[in-house]
């Protein structure tokens, strides 16, 4: 454009809804020294009121009431503010987006308020081991280098007088923010030409500073910050490793990809992989490479190891098998051969892309145009031209002991510092010059083996032009304990498919016990899969199974035309369940860890981990259930399994680029299997606690946290398409209200907000709060208040407000599944909530549609109209908070077991 903004459009006739995102390159690495967390308190700043729209909440309350959602973050570099929207209503939320750009209000006393939201939204984190580590990295870099920067800030670094900070903050973006640093990406079911005016309409007077990005040229760690060692303590249990070598900016690497395909080597865990080799030698538990922090002059590549106790005690050795499999690939794998193996599933990746939502395309797009030729913004992700071998050797060169950070992160090292901000312990020092000497010069083990050509991958496939015989699945086998649907996709046209299938036994999760134990199978069996199928899930087969309430169900996706070969290799390995002591030993271990560790999670998460553990009989506590697995022996889990097997009942559905014909004959040999081992049962019951006539029953969880939380939870009386339409649409209509009063106005916290949530069917809603200001007494008052009020707000609405907002809750629900994925994610939920016709949305569509606003105010007087109604609330006190007056009842769960062995309950 004229002004110097960068803009991508996009005519997607297929888009239900429209889109935009606008990427500023501006992030926290231009926060000025004495203000961190400037830009992303700048970020927050322009959603709360423009000159030509100042109301504060009145965008995030049109981008709801019509059916859309919208998000901003704050990175290094970047910054990037997305919405979508009902494509009828484009323009208008155009107009609003484009004054963010263009002249906003910092109004004085929303300066003050959101600068509370910061520090809830950094208090949040506090306890988050990602942040904890990530300000311990930035401690031991160069001080001289942007990424030392604290992004996050708080009320510290953006304290002081108001009017001093809004005239920074003005100051900030009128020097930062500038047309010629922008990009907008604009994708809608509209033509090119109506996007461009629409572009130039309102984005024109987006003023353009001719700014020039100019961080400073010195490196990202000093020669000291090199052959170091870092520990650090977290705060949930776990034992990692990352090794880092310091390598320059990736950007003029993407048409070539070399550390993609040094990684796609390094990552490799089939037999003769350096994650086999460590495994076998009970070192490591898995392995990634690649990841790593990375910006205009520096990327940090990272291996990282999830270690055994053995491999922390034996780190030298682990990092000796890292490095003689660096030598492996610089000495045996720069073969063209290895690299058209990784580049051809990009190839066919992009290919057979499936669309993705209007949302997710417009902020990918706009990041794209930062760092990409034009030409090259959507293959950009996908292109690797060919194996440039000098440049691969080149960072593999850099990949070094000298050149290296160990970063070794678990409960139990030597520390003596204090990261700021969130007080992690950690120690950094130098790697003893003996071992780096040692290091540089390895012979390779022989057990560390490059892998053979990959036998699933294809070189192209072609999608089957047969046609759907059906509008939604069918049964097309059926007898007594098994049922498979299908239905061949016409529409989306991808060589891809998926398959779903449950397996329902009684002995899944009748008690504690045998759901730890179900557990406990799932994870050995992934775990000892791993080795089998790598080569199948490089080639873009994938699979996840996982245990449910019922049992346990095994997800497989991806090319169709090698589908059967890795089901058949499932099915087999799964069957032999060869599971050694030593295997058992770790992942039980494993397993224990991590729900231990939910223990320390933040008290939002924990309180909704509860909610479906107080309410659904088979579900429990992680820490109940880790009671029962510690005292489980291999032998026991061998038996669970056979005892878990002795009755099943199969549901399956086979969705894509699959014929009926071979849907069939799958059941038939997924039969015969179940044949030689089980014999037919019914469905288990999916039990949910039903809580009318009880009044507000609540339960305090203790969770070690300065914050407080709350849930409240209100139930459906039925399982009816009225209540579901009744419940949704009460979301809908409160949902950006509940955020603008409760976290925007009165500043309670920085999670807060409404949710549907349908359990086993039943239709249900949550107001959820965390908070560092109050504890859960006054968050319930304020929650009952907004409640009370509420109704008010309705009758204020007019009916033309009312049928726009029916009509964007009518577009969300029907919103057109954008591909293969969320199509088959769609009939497996109608299949598992027993929608056999598939036709639930479109009759609680009908039910939204004749709501008026009466009925809406009858549900909520008769549903919420008293303190004493029947709900739930989940609690948690916060240790900020134990002065304030504690929530108290005299209808309190204390025994969680007692109160749902006699609860009344809904099932199916």
């Amino acid at each position: 454009m004229k002004n110097g903004l960068s803009v991508l459009l996009v005519e997607d006739g297929q888009a239900s809804q429209a889109a935009a995102s606008m990427a500023v390159n501006v992030g926290h690495f231009d926060d000025p020294v004495s203000r961190p967390g400037m830009a992303h308190f700048l970020e927050h700043m322009l959603f709360l009121g423009t000159e030509k729209f100042p109301q504060s909440g009145e965008y995030h309350a049109f981008i709801n009431q019509h059916g859309g959602s919208n998000n901003a973050w704050t990175g290094t570099e970047q910054t990037n503010f997305f919405f979508c929207i009902n494509s009828d209503v484009f323009e208008e939320s155009l107009d609003r987006f484009s004054q963010f750009f263009i002249s906003p209000l910092f109004s004085k006393e929303l300066v003050d308020r959101e600068r509370h939201a910061i520090e809830s939204e950094f208090s949040l984190k506090l306890k988050d081991d990602i942040r904890r580590t990530y300000q311990v990295q930035k401690e031991t870099v160069n001080p001289a280098h942007p990424f030392s920067k604290f992004s996050v800030g708080n009320l510290e670094t953006l304290g002081g007088d108001e009017s001093i900070l809004r005239e920074e903050l003005i100051n900030f973006y009128q020097s930062h923010y500038s047309a010629n640093l922008m990009t907008l990406c604009l994708v809608a079911p509209s033509s090119l030409a109506d996007l461009e005016t629409l572009a130039n309409t309102y984005f024109s007077d987006i003023e353009n500073h001719h700014l020039i990005k100019a961080h400073p040229e010195v490196p990202i760690y000093q020669a000291e910050q090199l052959e170091s060692q870092i520990n650090i303590i977290p705060i949930k249990e776990q034992k990692r490793v990352a090794l880092t070598f310091s390598l320059p900016a990736i950007d003029p690497f993407y048409k070539h990809k070399p550390l993609t395909f040094i990684s796609h080597l390094l990552g490799y865990e089939g037999n003769g992989s350096l994650l086999s080799y460590l495994k076998d030698n009970d070192l490591a538990v898995n392995l990634s490479a690649g990841g790593g922090v990375n910006g205009y002059n520096f990327k940090d590549y990272n291996i990282s190891i999830q270690l055994t106790e053995k491999g922390v005690a034996n780190l030298d050795t682990v990092i000796e098998c890292a490095f003689e499999y660096i030598e492996l690939i610089k000495t045996q794998g720069m073969q063209e051969w290895r690299y058209k193996e990784r580049a051809n599933l990009l190839k066919l990746a992009f290919k057979y892309q499936e669309q993705i939502k209007t949302l997710d395309l417009a902020s990918h797009l706009s990041i794209n145009m930062h760092h990409y030729d034009v030409e090259d913004l959507l293959f950009g992700d996908y292109k690797m031209e060919s194996l440039n071998a000098p440049q691969t050797l080149s960072l593999l060169n850099m990949m070094t002991p000298s050149n290296l950070r160990v970063q070794l992160i678990s409960s139990e090292l030597d520390t003596e510092r204090q990261a700021a901000w969130y007080h992690t312990p950690y120690q950094i020092k130098p790697i003893n010059p003996e071992k780096i000497k040692h290091w540089s010069h390895l012979p390779i083990r022989p057990e560390l083996k490059l892998p053979d050509a990959n036998p699933f991958i294809i070189e192209d496939s072609i999608p089957r032009a047969d046609k759907s015989q059906s509008s939604v699945p069918v049964i097309v086998a059926q007898e007594k304990g098994y049922r498979i649907w299908h239905r061949k996709d016409d529409e989306f046209n991808v060589p891809k498919g998926h398959l779903y299938l449950s397996l329902d036994s009684v002995q899944a999760a009748s008690s504690p016990r045998n759901a730890a134990l179900t557990r406990l199978y799932v994870e050995m069996l992934l775990d000892y899969l791993t080795e089998f199928t790598y080569q199948a899930e490089v080639a873009g087969l994938s699979y996840n199974i996982y245990p449910h309430q019922g049992g346990i169900t095994l997800h497989l996706t991806g090319f169709t035309g090698k589908q059967e070969v890795l089901l058949a290799l499932l099915i087999e390995k799964a069957r032999e369940r060869n599971f050694t002591q030593g295997r058992f030993n770790l992942i039980k271990r494993q397993i224990l860890r991590s729900w231990y560790n939910q223990t320390r999670a933040k008290p939002i998460s924990q309180i909704f981990t509860s909610l479906t553990v107080t309410l659904q009989k088979r579900s429990y506590e992680p820490s109940r259930m880790a009671e029962e697995l510690e005292g489980i022996t291999l032998e026991e889990l061998h038996e669970h399994v056979r005892s878990f097997y002795g009755k099943i009942h199969l549901e399956g559905l086979v969705y894509g680029d699959w014929l009926e014909s071979e849907a069939q004959s799958l059941g038939k040999r997924l039969d015969h299997v179940l044949s030689l081992v089980s014999s037919p049962s019914r469905e288990s019951e999916r039990e949910l606690v039903n809580l009318a006539g009880h009044g507000t029953m609540m339960r305090e969880l203790d969770v070690s946290h300065q914050d407080s939380s709350i849930i409240v939870y209100y139930q459906a009386d039925a399982a009816s398409a009225d209540q579901m339409a009744l419940f949704s649409l009460l979301n809908h209509t409160m949902s950006s209200t509940f955020f603008h009063e409760l976290r925007t106005k009165k500043q309670l916290g920085y999670m807060v907000g409404t949710g549907y949530l349908p359990l086993n069917r039943y239709p249900g809603m949550i107001f959820y709060i965390q908070s560092p200001t109050k504890g859960p007494r006054q968050l319930l008052e304020a929650i009952d208040e907004f409640i009370a009020d509420f109704n008010y707000a309705v009758m204020q609405i007019t009916n033309e407000q009312w049928e726009v907002t029916k009509q964007g809750l009518i577009n969300q629900v029907m919103e057109h599944d954008p591909n293969l994925k969320t199509r088959g994610q769609r009939y497996w939920s109608s299949i598992g909530n027993k929608d056999y016709q598939f036709t639930q949305r479109e009759i609680v569509v009908k039910e939204v549609a004749k709501l008026t606003r009466s009925d809406l105010i009858k549900f909520m007087m008769k549903k919420m109209r008293t303190k004493h109604c029947d709900r739930l609330l989940l609690f948690t006190t916060g240790e900020s908070h134990g002065n304030q007056e504690p929530l108290t009842s005299d209808n309190m769960i204390t025994d969680l077991r007692t109160f749902k062995l006699n609860a009344d309950k809904f099932s199916y």
